[in-house]
């Protein structure tokens, strides 16, 4: 673009050429004076309309400041919407670990007052005087909140996995011959080798013989399921009862018997009386615990305070 300056004062006329980089300059040059003369005008608005009755000015400046106070608002309601669903999120996990604790207390044999798990537990101490108390900010809170969800999830996590150990020793504990079979605690005859009573040599006795009255009730050892149950030419009236594993409980020399092949007993159900079938001297139930075909001692069972580790043969 050509501009020609006409002039008295000139001789003649000059000619001024302006490129697209002169009109770009000189745009860019009166869009910051613009803002900034805005900026100026803005700023003495807001001041004048503070030292000022003008009504003018104080309607612009109360726009603006409900303006910034709705922009505030606005932000920490939605800061307030996004803890909102963090806290709900929180309380469901607690509700699941509250659910998850009266489980574990009752598999471990504790009351769930005992755990008190709806109460918040008691905090206090005196305040430290080295350091100068601070308030949280709003991305700290958030970062904090956000690190406890996360420690919840793996707390919870870890507990079911405690849940489902426990449960399963709880099992295993009920599949162990650990009650006694019959009431009374004095046995005629223990595991190990002694004198054979009918052919006077020294034998391995394989079991424990409990003396008691016939019709004595006899009870299962341990849950599990019935393997054998009938007549034996030495054992008389016998039940062997499977408890998996390989384990198995043996009851012999019975009077009456309660239970047929293949049925799933309980721990401490009536399985049988106590009799002196087969090879008897009298009435006595003849116990015995048997693992992968092999004999234990059944005391290391009943008498045991803790599971006892079967022996490897």
């Amino acid at each position: 673009m050509q501009i020609i300056v006409i002039s008295d004062q000139l001789s003649r006329p000059r000619t001024v050429t302006l490129t697209m980089r002169h009109l770009l300059a000189t745009g860019f040059v009166g869009i910051v004076g613009l803002t900034g003369l805005t900026v100026v005008l803005y700023a003495l608005t807001m001041r004048l309309a503070g030292d000022t009755n003008i009504p003018f000015l104080q309607q612009i400046a109360t726009a603006a400041q409900q303006g910034e106070t709705q922009k505030a608002r606005e932000f920490v309601q939605q800061n307030l919407n996004a803890m909102a669903v963090k806290l709900g999120e929180m309380q469901a996990q607690l509700t699941r670990l509250d659910a998850l604790g009266e489980r574990l207390s009752t598999v471990a044999g504790i009351k769930p007052q005992e755990f008190r798990l709806n109460e918040a537990p008691g905090l206090g101490g005196a305040q430290s005087v080295s350091f100068a108390p601070q308030n949280l900010s709003m991305q700290e809170f958030n970062v904090k909140l956000a690190t406890l969800s996360r420690q919840m999830e793996n707390r919870t996590d870890l507990l079911g996995v405690l849940e489902a150990q426990m449960f399963e020793q709880a099992v295993k504990k009920k599949l162990l011959p650990t009650i006694l079979p019959v009431s009374g605690t004095y046995n005629a005859s223990s595991y190990g080798m002694r004198i054979d009573p009918f052919s006077g040599q020294h034998a391995m006795h394989e079991g424990i013989d409990f003396l008691a009255d016939t019709g004595t009730p006899i009870i299962a050892a341990a849950g599990g399921v019935v393997q054998f149950a009938g007549f034996h030419p030495q054992y008389g009236n016998m039940i062997d009862v499977d408890h998996g594993n390989d384990l198995v409980t043996r009851y012999a020399h019975t009077s009456r018997v309660f239970v047929k092949e293949g049925d799933l007993i309980k721990r401490g159900r009536k399985i049988a009386e106590v009799g002196s079938t087969g090879r008897s001297t009298g009435s006595h139930l003849h116990f015995e615990v048997r693992f992968k075909g092999v004999p234990q001692n059944p005391a290391r069972f009943l008498f045991a305070p803790a599971p006892p580790q079967l022996a490897r043969r």
